[in-house]
């Protein structure tokens, strides 16, 4: 059983059609990355399966049990899926530990003093604990969206989703933010990233589907994909990436 299935998810936003029809199977501990130009699908898609958006139809699958049900309580599910997105969403009058610690503190009704070797290990491993006293005005934007991923993790999810988690970054800022994703791989967990880090996509994924107009045009092996593509939307969409 995959750790993540959907099958043939549909989200309109009035009468456009963002996802049409998406079939996608995650194993536990794959990494797959979403490729396209904006506007194909690939953040609404995240959002659907965080369910920050409600699906009109299809269903979506978390160790086979549909979590896109209608009136289901979403909250359970989001603390088994967690979710980072382009811009950090850090409270700046918080420090970086404490940004990392409110969410467990206020979900697990844990106290900071049970939390804090957990955190402090969390932010050791991704190289932050010179940092965990800092605000985020004292951060660059890559330390920032590091502390974003940590947050996420302090609530050990199941399954990861990435939004573009590097494209507010300058460039140079971006191979650090890299580096925790292939950290995370190390570690086995499962992961669904939209991203425009061709590169990154093609040395690190699993999987690889190259999303147009709502749909998933084309799906394989990252090298595969990438070294040959086989729709013709897909070479055109590399050419211009790749140059």
């Amino acid at each position: 059983m995959p750790k993540l299935s959907l099958k043939n998810v549909v989200k309109r936003f009035g009468d456009k059609t963002v996802c049409n029809g998406i079939s996608l199977d995650v194993e536990e501990g794959q990494m797959v990355c979403l490729i396209g130009a904006s506007g194909g699908g690939k953040s609404t898609l995240l959002r659907c399966i965080n369910l920050l958006e409600n699906i009109e139809d299809g269903e979506i699958f978390l160790d086979g049990e549909d979590i896109a049900i209608p009136g289901l309580n979403p909250q359970p599910v989001r603390r088994r899926i967690g979710m980072v997105f382009q811009s950090f969403n850090l409270f700046p009058h918080m420090t970086a530990a404490e940004n990392v610690m409110l969410a467990p503190r206020r979900v697990y009704k844990r106290s900071r003093d049970d939390l804090r070797p957990e955190i402090t290990e969390l932010f050791t491993r991704f190289g932050l604990a010179e940092h965990m006293n800092h605000y985020p005005d004292q951060l660059s934007g890559g330390q920032q969206q590091r502390v974003a991923i940590v947050r996420a993790l302090a609530m050990k999810p199941e399954v990861m989703l990435f939004d573009e988690i590097t494209s507010a970054l300058d460039p140079q800022l971006v191979g650090e933010v890299l580096d925790v994703l292939r950290l995370l791989k190390g570690s086995g967990m499962t992961m669904v990233l939209a991203t425009h880090e061709m590169g990154f996509a093609r040395e690190a994924a699993d999987k690889v589907c190259f999303l147009k107009d709502g749909k998933i045009i084309e799906e394989a092996p990252a090298k595969t994909l990438f070294d040959a593509p086989q729709h013709p939307d897909t070479q055109a969409f590399l050419a211009r990436a790749l140059k």
